[in-house]
């Protein structure tokens, strides 16, 4: 009796690349015309023209090269888009310039002292540009041979012939050579460089020249043409760096793994001072070229005393990057101290700094930024229910109503909806609470929660009947 044989066919999934919604990854640029004017609406930016302009003029100083060791300082209410303008700044600078990121409170939660964390974010945002020239040699491959012992054992012999448009030399090649030549698949008709110093070699393409040699060539084919000049040329190589990097290379074993295993403690300022003098010695010599960046510290009221007198001795460094800080406090007190100064940041610090305000959001503006957040997060949602979204975001937070698209858009996917309605809404709105509503609960059952007693009036807080029975 013959068997059966059964085939199991195992279930292939695609694995499909997972794009993270970030509360800022609708963020392109500052939205600014050629004229710095901040257009309305554009790049994922709206509203605050007046903040947006002003730091489109610090973004063009920082291009031209104009500015260094200056503190900008965004100020204003929460949820008014101070870190939103700042990750703008970071795109519109583009990748040449370093932009670093951090957070006030990274200060004290760190093993290192507070200063040598500020330190190494301000060389963070320092960035080298550093020439080299090297020898390359660059032509097309006119021919290759390579020469096996019949024994199997022994050296390989190898010789490839070069040419350009106006020249044609044959070059013997070594063993490591022809290993290499092997590794990188080269053939006649291709056109490489070869860099002498270390013998790394690099396909450029097919020779428009070989374009007819074969009836079909693959998509991935690139032609190219064949060079002219001479075979050896000096070629300028530019790499750009950030001063901490160097610092890391320069003072760990490992050298640059250091920067993979985050391993980076502290670093002795000796080292600095010698890789501060030798960068100074490039400069001078035309080889490396400084890059002043930018460093945004956030929530920067969380910094004492200490890093606040820090930050005013740094700024004064040749070598200071620019330092954007945001905070949405008022008058109160500075950390560790009994000063009350405005946003609780030294006297001093502020007269040194330029200062930028944002403005609470129009509810126009308001229901712009939410239509934004639903094309960002792939989410339909209907006209009213997105003018329900614009008002709850209008009297509660911004914040808030973004978080209610996603949970409304689950709750609508459970119903098998194509589109958010007011009753997706109102049931996210309903199982989730704002801070508004969480607080009344906790003044109601304050006696039965183990805490303090606290008194706040949230009268103003709109109940759920407020929000959706009155007119649109």
């Amino acid at each position: 009796m013959a068997s059966a044989t059964v085939a199991k066919i195992q279930e292939v999934r695609d694995i499909t690349r997972i794009e993270r919604i970030g509360a800022h990854s609708h963020i392109r640029g500052l939205g600014l015309n050629d004229s710095l004017e901040a257009r309305n609406v554009s790049q994922g930016m709206v509203g605050q023209q007046k903040a947006r302009r002003a730091v489109g003029i610090i973004l063009q100083m920082i291009k031209e090269g104009k500015i260094a060791g200056r503190v900008v300082l965004l100020a204003g209410q929460p949820g008014t888009g101070k870190t939103a303008i700042a990750m703008a700044l970071a795109q519109s600078l583009g990748r040449d310039t370093p932009f670093n990121s951090m957070s006030a409170s990274e200060v004290f939660s760190l093993d290192m002292s507070k200063t040598e964390v500020l330190t190494q974010a301000f060389r963070k945002s320092i960035g080298v540009r550093i020439k080299e020239e090297s020898e390359v040699i660059e032509g097309e491959v006119v021919d290759i041979q390579i020469d096996r012992p019949a024994t199997g054992t022994g050296a390989k012999i190898g010789r490839v012939t070069l040419k350009t448009t106006d020249m044609e030399t044959v070059y013997d090649l070594g063993t490591k050579m022809i290993d290499s030549f092997i590794k990188e698949k080269v053939q006649a008709g291709d056109v490489v460089s070869v860099d002498k110093a270390t013998g790394k070699i690099s396909r450029f393409g097919r020779s428009f020249t070989r374009s007819r040699d074969y009836d079909a060539s693959g998509s991935q084919t690139r032609f190219v043409q064949c060079p002219e000049g001479e075979l050896q040329k000096r070629k300028e190589i530019v790499h750009t760096v950030s001063l901490h990097e160097v610092d890391v290379i320069n003072s760990r074993t490992h050298g640059f793994l250091a920067l993979f295993s985050g391993d980076t403690g502290e670093i002795k300022a000796e080292v600095r001072e010698q890789i501060n003098s030798k960068v100074a010695e490039w400069r001078e010599e035309g080889k490396a070229e400084i890059i002043p960046g930018v460093l945004f510290i956030d929530e920067v009221h969380m910094l004492d005393i200490e890093c606040f007198s820090y930050l005013n001795r740094a700024l004064e460094n040749d070598m200071a990057p620019i330092v954007i800080m945001a905070t949405n406090r008022g008058i109160t007190k500075i950390r560790d101290s009994n000063m009350v100064t405005p946003h609780g940041i030294p006297v001093d610090l502020l007269d040194r700094s330029i200062i930028v305000h944002t403005e609470p959001y129009k509810e126009k503006d308001l229901r712009e930024i939410l239509s934004i957040r639903c094309e960002e997060e792939d989410c339909r949602m209907h006209e009213d229910a997105l003018s329900i979204l614009t008002r709850i975001a209008h009297e509660s937070s911004l914040r808030y109503a973004m978080q209610l698209i996603t949970t409304s858009s689950v709750v609508a996917k459970r119903r098998k909806g194509t589109e958010i309605t007011i009753d997706d809404v109102k049931r996210a709105y309903s199982l989730f609470l704002d801070e508004q509503r969480s607080t009344q609960h906790l003044q109601e059952y304050n006696s039965q929660f183990m805490s303090d007693d606290y008194v706040s009036d949230n009268s103003s807080a709109m109940s759920l009947d407020d929000i959706f029975r009155s007119p649109l």
